[in-house]
């Protein structure tokens, strides 16, 4: 669907296979312990879960800050790649269903975030081009959608992102009420003429 879910967001270096598998692992075990209560799992206890020495956790990511972003990184590219489930749906189904997906994606990625922030520059060129990622992302959907007249030709992309990461990460809140929530604010989205 968008040039971003076809390729990596900061391409890296090709890898042998063996590598590869490696990073996938580690990258998975960093996922898991940074989702949980616990964000701050050790870099030793992350190399035990992905099954791998330490050493081959250091080849990859030389320090947390490389670790939370690969994590960061590979999960905004999976966010963004998931667009495409939705390309054969009609405008207006698409962007809601890929804007839910977004949702559980922003209430279970708060932790990295919030960690990657204590170690990098907001400004940073990861930061950056996951933005601009999810952006081109969301806009391409968003604009679909206003063709289609579905959505009201003043939706922002930005204040729609603003308006779900809000939604996501209320604390306290059932994943159930946060879909409910959801679904109530996009019914704001609709285009709705108005009466003459």
């Amino acid at each position: 669907m968008t040039d971003t879910s076809s390729s990596q967001i900061v391409p890296q270096r090709p890898m042998r296979a063996d590598a590869r598998r490696n990073y996938d692992k580690l990258i998975a075990a960093a996922r898991d312990a940074f989702t949980e209560d616990d964000s701050s799992a050790s870099l030793e206890d992350i190399a035990r879960r992905a099954q791998v020495g330490i050493g081959t956790l250091y080849r990859h990511f030389p320090n947390r800050k490389d670790l939370l972003a690969g994590v960061y990184q590979e999960e905004v590219e999976a966010i963004c790649r998931s667009a495409d489930d939705f390309a054969d749906l009609p405008p207006w189904e698409s962007l809601v269903g890929w804007l839910h997906r977004f949702v559980g994606y922003a209430a279970t990625k708060k932790a990295v975030a919030a960690e990657l922030v204590n170690y990098v520059d907001p400004d940073d060129q990861v930061f950056r081009s996951c933005r601009e990622a999810v952006n081109a992302t969301g806009n391409q959907l968003l604009d679909r959608a206003k063709v289609s007249g579905d959505v009201r030709p003043d939706a922002a992309f930005a204040d729609i992102v603003r308006m779900v990461v809000g939604i996501a990460t209320m604390s306290g809140t059932e994943p159930e009420q946060i879909e409910r929530i959801l679904d109530l604010a996009l019914d704001g989205l609709r285009y709705r003429p108005a009466e003459a």
